[in-house]
């Protein structure tokens, strides 16, 4: 048979799809609230059954965190095609500030909007609505060949958005497992909301929490303020030192194996026509403000950054209240690019902090994550493949780009299981991922699935 009757029983099933994608997005997986704990073992049973409904073997294995699920199906019959391993994550990101989603996050229903209708719930776009692109194309394929185009394993995470804890552990215990020819994940999204792009290089990422103690209890300021340390006022000292007026990093050795784009590299981004002022007048901004003789392309997708997320100190509730606190913290994430080692870069940032710490007040620490950047090798033939494929689908040329996130996962894949990751998703720019009112287009999961059935196609 041939992919057009594929292609064609996604669309005649475009319905089914998006009510099974509604039922996913329902479950409250938040996978960094304890409370949250059941629903994220629900999440991974209701993966387990979906997988099962496509004659997928599949399995829920515990973790000391979030269950991971792992499926194995056969391929064709005379053992043709590649082995793939599909990765995707099922939890999602907490949806604090509640009071700024249009509707309950947990109760997702399709929106129409001037730009086309879109699916709005949390997870719709990350990841649950990327993940569920891949399963519909495989039983879309099922349906029509009655077997698969080749053999899959189907690997999903429950703690991607609370840093992966029990996800190393769980490979490397599991390789046999988990072993494939060529690993394919869904998580990202099309260049500039259009244009299809293979991710070929991910910055790495580190987590710190800074957490500071001046006084033993919370003072009047009438009565201390000038004679006491205000431990806020250490904290903002030195995250304001974190970057010099031309927004390069101060923390010692921080540029240590970061490289420079390739003149091909930088060839090929810049043919990209990247709008500049677009990118940042779309959120209200208009001067980049990271290091200066960088343009905003670079900055997202080459160069390492150091950015504070969020700060806790004092009275910051209705009114006013004269406080000289006794704690401050703030937490700091970096994205990191080619050789940075994120361990020797905790060290060194733990020490540029401590160095600034007067007398009277404490420091300490609390680590989130530490993982390297990814480069990806493109010399699997499914690399090419699945360009071609997706540019069938889009109607331009896929590009291999960088990307601005962090996606651990494609690097652990490379040094525990030797595999290469192949990084394709269909996100956009807009769908406001980590927000109030988070979105995946229609497009984006209908034409998702048809551009996972292509690639199957192309790569089998």
């Amino acid at each position: 048979m041939t992919l057009d009757a594929t292609l064609a029983q996604i669309d005649a099933d475009q319905p089914a799809a998006l009510e099974r994608l509604l039922a996913l997005l329902r479950i409250p997986s938040i996978s960094t609230d304890p409370a949250f704990a059941s629903h994220c073992d629900l999440a991974a049973d209701w993966l387990v059954a979906d997988l099962g409904s496509i004659g997928v073997s599949a399995q829920k294995h515990t973790t000391p965190g979030h269950p991971m699920v792992v499926g194995h199906v056969e391929g064709p019959a005379d053992g043709s095609g590649p082995h793939v391993l599909f990765y995707g994550h099922y939890d999602v990101q907490p949806v604090d500030p509640l009071t700024l989603w249009d509707r309950d996050p947990f109760d997702p229903e399709v929106q129409q909007t001037p730009n086309g209708p879109v699916i709005r719930g949390r997870g719709a776009a990350d990841d649950k609505g990327q993940l569920m692109t891949f399963v519909e194309a495989c039983r879309a394929w099922k349906a029509v060949h009655g077997e698969m185009p080749c053999r899959i394993t189907f690997f999903f995470e429950g703690e991607e958005e609370s840093g992966s804890p029990s996800l190393v552990p769980f490979m490397k215990e599991n390789a046999d497992l988990l072993r494939a020819d060529v690993a394919l994940i869904c998580d990202t999204g099309l260049f500039e909301s259009r244009v299809p792009s293979i991710i070929t290089q991910l910055r790495g990422l580190l987590g710190e929490e800074i957490h500071l103690t001046g006084p033993d209890k919370d003072l009047h300021s009438g009565m201390y303020g000038g004679a006491a340390m205000n431990p806020i006022r250490v904290l903002t000292r030195i995250l304001g030192n974190l970057h010099d007026d031309q927004g390069r990093i101060q923390v010692p050795d921080f540029y240590d194996g970061v490289p420079e784009l390739t003149p091909e590299v930088a060839a090929q981004w810049e043919g990209l026509d990247f709008d500049h002022a677009t990118f940042l007048g779309d959120v209200g901004l208009a001067s980049p403000a990271g290091e200066q003789d960088r343009n905003a392309l670079e900055m997202i997708w080459s160069r390492p950054t150091a950015e504070i997320n969020g700060i806790i100190g004092g009275y910051t509730g209705d009114g006013f209240k004269t406080v000289l606190p006794s704690k401050a913290s703030a937490k700091v994430s970096f994205r990191l690019v080619g050789q940075q080692d994120p361990h020797a870069i905790r060290e060194n940032f733990r020490a540029w902090v401590k160095a600034q710490v007067p007398a009277d007040v404490d420091v300490s620490f609390a680590p989130h994550g530490a993982s390297p950047a990814s480069q990806m090798s493109t010399a699997h033939p499914a690399f090419e493949a699945c360009r071609g494929a997706l540019g069938v689908e889009w109607g331009f040329d896929a590009a291999f780009t960088g990307c601005g996130g962090s996606i651990p996962v494609a690097g652990y894949f490379q040094s525990i299981l030797g595999l290469e990751s192949m990084l394709v998703g269909w996100g956009k720019d807009d769908d406001q991922i980590h927000s109030p009112n988070e979105k995946y287009d229609l497009e984006s999961f209908h034409k998702g699935i048809r551009s996972w059935a292509r690639i199957l196609d192309a790569i089998r």
